[in-house]
């Protein structure tokens, strides 16, 4: 193992190091193995959707007995094959759709998904493998809606600022496959579900919007959260939700009954890797939540503060120390055409509120190595962001305000760039106060 960068000396490549600790711990092929179920005396069928899909599909087949029987369709987002796999499939069909709006291929992927669980008996199991991204990748339009209906309610929920649980609970009702119904169609085989969890809380039901497990929300509860962001739904829509028929399957449903779900990798987890890590290089860490939400920038505002706290007063930590946190912060899209996602609009909300705070930098990224739909995971703050900014020209609060962070960091060299990471445990933010 190399040595780990000083963070005094190198704050950046340490910021970095800590981050690729966190992707590590969700990477499928160091997790999945071992929350692998025995070989049924049926068929094994493997189903799933998400950024994680093709390395989950990857992890099973190396994992799974040479002499069980092993077949499937998992769906992934473009370009989030692992290169191994794709030059050499195993038993497993890995085909990729759209993300974060869907297109048709996640429709037809959907289609066969669906086909492919039913029909099974008692004896056959249905190995599932969910990850984030899974809802706009599975996407089967309930009945009388259509794919554009649900491209243009995907788009206005990810414009509206509303949280993961809201967007899921309103996409799962208007889907034929997610909500528990696609565990429903394979009944009565078991299903067991092989999760990695990339929203606050870690409540099955809302990662990739639960397709394998029972549903608490209501369709009166989506309706609630369409009317409370201003979300226009089409006649059918609406219709269903009114009346009840877009109902999900509940919790209680016989349906469901022996079903197993396993939580192979989680943000809770990921940051306590980045703990441990900085830790070895003698600085204390300080995990202060993995469910954190709101507003990006926002949110940005609020880590400055504590940062600032630590480094002028030495409260409610001692320093070197570095702050970590995880969840899913939200962007409400008030002016259209910025470039950027979640963790360069909490970069500049941090560099803003920190004003070239000294000692203090700041790494903010996805998990799975793409903030919002640009190339980049996300970017690092210094002490002379700020400065470094006003040199070039260029300016942070405009450009928070118009949702532009990206040129900016790229304008800087600051942008942290990993292309995919076969994984996905969302937010991963890092304050290191030396």
């Amino acid at each position: 193992m190399p040595a780990l960068p000083d963070p005094r000396l190198d704050p950046r490549a340490f910021l970095r190091a800590l981050y690729d600790a966190a992707v590590q711990r969700a990477l499928p092929g160091q997790v999945l193995a071992a929350h692998l179920p025995p070989p049924p005396r049926g068929r094994t069928v493997v189903v799933g959707a998400g950024k994680a899909g093709g390395a989950m599909a990857a992890a099973l087949d190396a994992a799974w007995p040479a002499d069980a029987p092993l077949s499937g369709l998992v769906v992934t987002r473009y370009e989030h094959v692992p290169p191994a796999y794709r030059a050499r499939s195993g038993r497993i069909k890995v085909v990729e759709a759209s993300h974060p709006v869907p297109d048709s291929a996640g429709r037809a992927a959907a289609a066969r998904i669906a086909a492919l669980v039913q029909g099974l008996g008692p004896d056959d199991l249905v190995l599932a493998l969910v990850s984030g991204g899974g809802s706009a990748l599975l996407s089967l339009p309930a009945p009388g809606l259509t794919l554009e209906d649900k491209q243009a309610i995907n788009r206005a929920l990810l414009l509206s600022g509303a949280s993961i649980g809201e967007m899921n609970c309103v996409r799962k009702h208007l889907s034929a496959i997610k909500g528990g119904r696609l565990a429903a169609l394979a009944a009565p085989a078991r299903v067991c579900s092989l999760l990695i969890s990339d929203v606050p809380g870690d409540d099955p039901g809302v990662i990739a919007s639960g397709p394998t497990v029972p549903d608490a929300t209501t369709c009166a509860d989506a309706l609630a959260i369409c009317r409370r962001y201003g979300i226009e739904l089409p006649p059918a829509a609406r219709a269903g939700l009114e009346s009840g028929a877009f109902e999900t399957p509940k919790p209680g449903d016989p349906r469901f009954a022996g079903h197993a779900v396993e939580l192979i990798a989680t943000p809770q987890q990921s940051l306590e890797a980045a703990a441990a890590l900085a830790r070895e290089a003698g600085v204390e860490a300080h995990v202060l939540s993995d469910e954190i939400e709101g507003e990006s920038r926002e949110v940005g505002k609020v880590h400055a503060a504590l940062a600032r706290a630590v480094a002028r007063r030495g409260q409610p930590f001692a320093k070197p120390c570095v702050l970590l946190s995880g969840g899913e912060t939200t962007v409400t899209v008030r002016t259209k055409g910025g470039r950027g996602g979640r963790a360069g609009e909490f970069l500049l909300g941090c560099a803003l509120a920190l004003q070239g705070e000294p000692g203090v930098h700041v790494l903010a990224a996805d998990t799975d190595g793409i903030d919002g739909v640009e190339s980049n995971a996300g970017a690092i703050v210094t002490p002379d962001t700020l400065a470094r900014a006003a040199a070039a020209g260029l300016k942070p609060a405009e450009r928070l305000d118009h949702h532009d962070s990206f040129p900016l960091f790229e304008a800087l060299g600051d942008l942290v760039v990993t292309g995919p990471t076969y994984t996905n445990v969302n937010d991963f933010r890092a304050l290191l106060i030396v």
